[in-house]
């Protein structure tokens, strides 16, 4: 009688279990059949947004090469970096791309046709979420005399708090940099030849933003490497490895080196970002 009591119980679980589903077949079923992680948040990214000229932009050519570039290598796959860097912009063209006229006003300002933003800056406003980050780094075609590349001190100081306001309005984290420097000998020492960090400081300052100062440490690591002095020979030995045929672009080489500067910033001045450095 045991025997068959026995019998009845094992063949009652048995169509049990091939009616109820496992608790692991549960969390991939979703409705209708898809498949689906019950309980299981897709991993979130990060993205870093990416304004400047050409020594951040995408290169292309093999050179120059944008540090920005190089960036993203070096984040785990939680990050994804949205470089929107062009080359030959002033921060005024690149936030109002084809706006900007060849007319300087009364204020020494070039002359806005339309208060329109570009296509970047709006993307940038329209995808940008909470966490993201802003990296802007500009200084460099700004100090032209003539329009539209032009900018003056103020107008650079504004635009760039304003871009650092827009990112802390939609929860995003803005990463003001000063201008990356060309190679500049003084005898045996590489100098700074950038303007503009006054105005990027109190940018940062009025904004709560950190400020990485490119330009120091970009020079501090030419002299590191005894850049200076040199025979202007850009197409061999370090100078040639670092920079393209000119004295401020880079090659991949020097992009990477200049990228890792930047990281390494994050790490010291214990940027949040820097936890997700490889």
């Amino acid at each position: 009688m045991r025997k068959v009591h026995f019998s009845i119980v094992s063949v009652l679980m048995l169509s049990l279990s091939l009616v109820v589903p496992s608790a692991a077949s549960a969390a991939v079923i979703g409705p209708a059949g898809c498949s689906a992680r019950v309980g299981t948040a897709a991993a979130a990214t990060t993205t870093v947004w990416m304004a400047g000229d050409s020594t951040m932009a995408n290169p292309s050519a093999t050179c120059p090469v944008g540090w920005a570039t190089e960036f993203d290598s070096l984040f785990h796959s939680n990050i994804v970096v949205n470089n929107l860097a062009v080359a030959g912009r002033s921060i005024q063209t690149w936030l109002y791309e084809g706006n900007v006229t060849s007319t300087i006003g009364s204020n020494g300002e070039c002359v806005l046709s339309s208060t329109a933003y570009s296509s970047r800056w709006q993307q940038v406003l329209t995808g940008m979420k909470a966490g993201d980050y802003l990296f802007i780094q500009f200084g460099i075609n700004d100090g032209s005399t003539t329009c539209p590349r032009h900018v003056g001190t103020a107008r650079y100081q504004e635009l760039m708090t304003t871009m650092a306001q827009a990112a802390l309005a939609r929860g995003a984290h803005p990463v003001l940099l000063t201008a990356v420097a060309a190679i500049t000998c003084s005898g045996s020492t590489a100098v700074k030849n950038r303007g503009f960090v006054t105005q990027t400081n109190a940018a940062g300052a009025a904004t709560g933003s950190p400020v990485i100062d490119l330009q120091t440490l970009s020079v501090d690591y030419y002299n590191s490497l005894g850049l200076c002095p040199n025979n202007g020979d850009y197409t061999s030995g370090p100078l040639g490895q670092f920079f393209c045929n000119d004295h401020t672009h880079f090659e991949a080489y020097g992009a990477r080196r200049i990228a890792r500067l930047v990281t390494g910033a994050l790490r010291t001045q214990k940027i949040p970002l820097a936890d997700s450095l490889l």
